[in-house]
């Protein structure tokens, strides 16, 4: 009975053990603190026992081992025996040997050992989840591959990677991705956190370390180090901008990263559903660097304040909408790519437009500040944009009403005059 009890014990949990990746040496330490609990709530002590175990027999051994004293002296019955008791045992005992008798685990009581039990399950589970912890927070800034295991009613998805339990929460998911259970998914590892004592793994498809670890995995040359990521401007599923340099003057930047009839970056831009990707030419000259920023624009003039947070950029007239992009996106990128406030302008003959200032009266002051706060200084630049435009990039402050009145009052005022 004691064999099998304690091989079941032992088996069972070294099973469990390899599963989990727990070393067989912390296991071993684990059991013995779990019997010496046994022990001392039996005993109150455990000095006077020695716990043996061999795992790959499936055995352990609790010896108590006690002195033999004479009978008069005894006062510790843990760990002292007297000398007629221990001779009933083993004639051959002499005072003041030490007697070492087998404790049998089923002396402790069934509960003790379901007891046992419980608790060597809670500390492989309390291991377990420390190994994940540790192990996922060396993990941020990789990439994972794993398998949806379910859709949350709140879009947040659980992602099964060996075994382990990660979330991708909605805001992480570029706003295109549709994703069923079973299905692959890749992301990056980019928080590792404990919930009630449980750790938490994050995971992101719109993190920017997301694009670059694409860009390590496609591109050699960014893998060895020979082009830098300099900085990245991203909004996901839409549209991205990176700014790389190389450090071999022999090494196109731009085109090692887009390649040949753009194999590389096309594979990129897949896996982050068709998210346009603008790769320039990183500069420390932050007029030339802002002129790149808001490519596929042409810019003319750019005039930057005292302190660089802000940029005033002069672009052709036929060029305003290229450097605002669709909903002002193009825009967006280049700010945060050069780290600045740009406001863009239309370059015009002063003849061929009117200044908005004019309008005052029409529109009032304040729609007049709005308008000049997005880079519409005269009536042919606020043309330049649809209504739609023009109610995005301020934000909503402006209106559906108040821009059709904008549009028809300046179109009316253009036909007035020729």
């Amino acid at each position: 009975m004691q064999n099998d009890v304690s091989k079941l014990i032992i088996q069972s949990f070294s099973e469990i053990a390899r599963e989990k990746g727990i070393d067989r040496d912390l296991l071993l330490s684990i059991l013995e603190d779990v019997f010496r609990t046994m022990i001392r709530k039996k005993y109150e002590s455990d000095e006077a026992f020695e716990v043996i175990l061999n795992a790959d027999r499936g055995e352990i051994q609790i010896l108590h081992i006690r002195e033999v004293v004479p009978a008069e002296e005894l006062t510790d019955p843990v760990s002292e025996i007297s000398l007629e008791e221990a001779q009933k045992q083993d004639p051959d005992l002499e005072l003041y040997d030490e007697y070492a008798q087998e404790i049998m685990i089923t002396d402790f009581g069934r509960r003790a050992v379901t007891m046992a039990r419980q608790t060597l399950s809670q500390r492989i589970r309390e291991i377990e989840k420390d190994n994940i912890f540790e192990d996922y927070s060396d993990r941020v800034g990789d990439i994972i591959l794993g398998d949806v295991y379910q859709v949350r009613p709140n879009k947040d998805i659980l992602v099964n990677h060996n075994g382990v339990e990660l979330l991708l929460p909605r805001s992480e998911q570029i706003y295109k991705d549709r994703y069923r259970k079973g299905d692959s998914i890749r992301a990056v590892v980019v928080e590792v956190k404990r919930v009630a004592g449980n750790p938490t793994v994050i995971i992101s498809r719109t993190s920017e370390m997301f694009l670059e670890r694409l860009f390590e995995n496609e591109i050699p040359e960014v893998f060895d180090g020979i082009i830098d990521l300099v900085k990245i401007a991203r909004e996901p599923g839409d549209r991205s901008k990176v700014a790389v340099l190389s450090h071999d003057e022999r090494v196109d930047p731009v085109g090692a990263c887009v390649g040949m009839k753009g194999i590389r970056i096309h594979s990129v831009v897949r896996e982050l559903q068709n998210e346009n990707i603008d790769v320039i030419n990183y500069t420390k000259d932050p007029i030339e660097f802002i002129k790149r920023a808001l490519q596929p624009a042409s810019v003319l003039k750019v005039e930057l304040s005292e302190d660089g947070k802000k940029a005033h950029v002069l672009v052709p007239a036929d060029e305003v909408s290229k450097a605002i992009g669709r909903g002002g996106v193009n825009i967006r990128l280049a700010s945060k790519l050069a780290e600045c406030e740009i406001d863009v302008f239309r370059d015009v003959e002063e003849e061929d437009d009117i200044d908005l200032s004019e309008f005052a009266e029409d529109f009032g002051e304040e729609v007049i500040a709005i308008l000049h706060e997005i880079g519409c200084d005269t009536a042919r630049a606020v043309l330049q944009l649809t209504e739609d435009e023009l109610i995005s990039r301020t934000n909503e402050r402006i209106n559906r009403e108040t821009a059709e009145k904008i549009m028809d009052l300046i179109e009316y005022e253009f036909e007035e005059e020729e």
